[in-house]
């Protein structure tokens, strides 16, 4: 064999590896030449179906095929290169992607007499391009606006509204327990549930309404041109919807009903933040009123005046960041084999001016609703960098919002503090809420995910109190879970805690995953927690916060997870 056909087999076999096929024009007999596996590329019976230009032009899509010609025409300009997609229709008349890059072999006269080029299949990448960009407005169970692209419907109408007089108002809907039906079914009918609210929502609304779902079991709905006197109407259309019709799911029917909260524009709301909170609080007094019914959010004097007081609250916090008075408390969590401390939790207190010291919760609640949260997180963040950079055997627990969970603010600066300390990263646990995760859980899994490129554990807190599946779990990949202290304060006192303590273990081991238990208060429930297999404890039991540097060099280390083998069976969960 001579070198040149040994060199044009070593050619084919590297074209034939790579998937792509090359392409000879002659563009004065329209005559296509063609190397590599052609029929397999296109999907075609033989070459004859791809011979000449206008036989292959005829394959590419319409919307596709101008594209093409346009950069063909380009060549008679001077130009000596192409490139460009388009759509191929193969024998069974679907569309394959393809990006085709050539060059012109230009004649005497300076115009291109043959081209030669490159073709390679690229569905791959437009599936991944065109599922990116579904997902960035739309919810991936079922298929209505995500929780961004609803808040961007939202502040249209509240533009609309207030440029034209027009009312409207903003809702939430929330499925009544649904982790009822995760728990005694599976979160595959408790998915199922959620997708068939939602094609409720979708028959009985109007056309000019927008649909959203929030997150776990809630969805959004914004009414345009919807006077106050018509809302209870539009309520109790959607009410009577949910529960006079049976939800097929794949364990048989189930009824269902919703609560609903209501948020009028631009008699409550001016904002489409203010709006959705307010919406919230409402949607919370439907289900305090036994859930199955509606609630409006109406602003009452003794309202006006807790917004007050609210404001001279979060003024104090604000010329606390100033006075540099917002310092950290330290709680331990401890092995529940030894009870010595593994790792503390930092716990926010405000000093005042006084030296009175002030617990968290008396002004966090007014930190949250009035928007002061991020920068709240972005002070503990530093303070807890601080304080571990000074003392080289610190590990601390942060617990971050919601809203700070979907900042990239502050997920650029903890970056850029800890992208060259990894030693410090591999020391800090950075908690967020079990809700927060479900609220837009794509968004949080690339929160995480950030997180623990660093070294950073993560740890989700409040582990139970929401809608979390094998689906969530596996999305967020977190490395720790802290059980709701709602389970473990009556542990004693209501045994049937037990059960459900017991689901939330089973979850969280089948995904090899650190399990503390909260608001461990006695040696009893602690003794109860060790013999289930919890191996880390907090609580007042082991420890309150103190201000004080607890560190002398004898913490543990955290326990690693033991391996399990998984059984292929469904955890049937959650209660809330």
């Amino acid at each position: 064999m001579s070198d040149a056909s040994t060199e044009l087999e070593r050619l084919r076999a590297a074209i034939a590896a790579s998937g792509d096929v090359v392409y000879d024009w002659d563009l004065p007999s329209d005559e296509f030449s063609w190397l590599g596996n052609v029929t397999d590329a296109f999907q075609i019976s033989g070459l004859h179906q791809v011979s000449s230009g206008e036989l292959f032009h005829q394959r590419i899509h319409p919307e596709d095929l101008a594209n093409r010609l346009d950069q063909i025409s380009s060549l008679y300009q001077g130009q000596s290169e192409f490139e460009c997609e388009f759509r191929v229709r193969d024998a069974n008349g679907e569309q394959r992607w393809f990006h085709d890059r050539g060059v012109a072999e230009m004649g005497p006269a300076g115009k291109p007499v043959r081209l030669r080029g490159t073709m390679r299949a690229i569905n791959q990448r437009k599936d991944e391009h065109e599922r990116t960009q579904y997902l960035a407005s739309y919810d991936e169970l079922t298929g209505h606006f995500n929780k961004t692209r609803l808040r961007e419907a939202l502040d249209q109408a509240l533009y609309y509204g207030s440029r034209y007089k027009v009312v409207g108002a903003y809702l939430v809907i929330g499925i009544d327990n649904i982790n009822m039906v995760n728990q005694a079914f599976g979160y595959e009918v408790a998915d199922a549930v959620i997708v068939a609210l939602g094609h409720r929502l979708d028959r009985c609304l109007r056309a000019c309404d927008v649909i959203g779902r929030l997150g776990g079991d809630r969805f959004g709905v914004v009414l345009s041109n919807c006077p106050s006197s018509e809302l209870p109407v539009a309520a109790e259309k959607i009410l009577e919807v949910a529960r006079n019709t049976e939800v097929d799911t794949p364990a048989g029917p189930i009824h269902v009903t919703v609560s609903i909260g209501a948020a009028s524009f631009p008699e409550s709301a001016m904002t489409a933040s203010d709006a959705m909170t307010k919406a919230d609080i409402a949607l919370q007094n439907a289900k305090r009123d036994g859930r199955n019914t509606w609630s409006a959010y109406c602003y009452s004097e003794e309202q006006r005046e807790g917004h007050r007081k609210n404001m001279v609250i979060a003024e104090q916090v604000k010329q606390a960041l100033r006075d540099d008075r917002l310092v950290l408390s330290y709680q331990p969590i401890v092995s529940s084999d030894t009870h010595a401390p593994v790792v503390h939790e930092c716990l926010l207190r405000m000093i005042q001016p006084d030296g009175e010291i002030v617990a968290a919760g008396m002004f966090m609640p007014v930190v949250e609703e009035l928007g002061l949260i991020r920068l709240i997180d972005r002070r503990v963040l530093d303070l807890a960098i601080n304080v571990m950079m000074e003392n080289p055997t610190a590990r601390l627990a942060i617990n971050v919002s919601g809203l700070t969970a979907g900042d990239k603010t502050w997920l650029r600066h903890i970056v850029g503090l800890l992208r060259n300390e990894r030693e410090i990263a591999e020391r800090l646990i950075v908690e967020i809420t079990e809700t927060a995760g479900l609220e837009d859980v794509e968004e949080c899994a690339r929160f995480v995910s950030t997180l623990r490129k660093l070294g950073c554990k993560v740890a989700l807190d409040d582990f139970g109190a929401g809608y979390t599946s094998f689906r969530h779990l596996k999305i967020l990949s977190v490395d720790m879970v802290k059980i709701d202290g709602a389970f473990v304060r009556d542990l004693v006192q209501n045994p049937a805690n037990m059960i459900f303590i017991r689901s939330l273990l089973d979850l969280a081991r089948n995904f090899n995953l650190e399990i503390v238990a909260e608001c461990v208060e006695t040696m009893e429930q602690a003794q109860m927690l060790k013999e289930e297999g919890v191996k880390l404890l907090q609580g007042w039991a082991f420890g309150k916060p103190e201000l004080e540097l607890p560190w002398d060099g004898t913490e543990e280390k955290l326990p690693e997870p033991e391996p399990l083998q998984i059984e292929h069976q469904p955890v049937r969960l959650i209660a809330g």
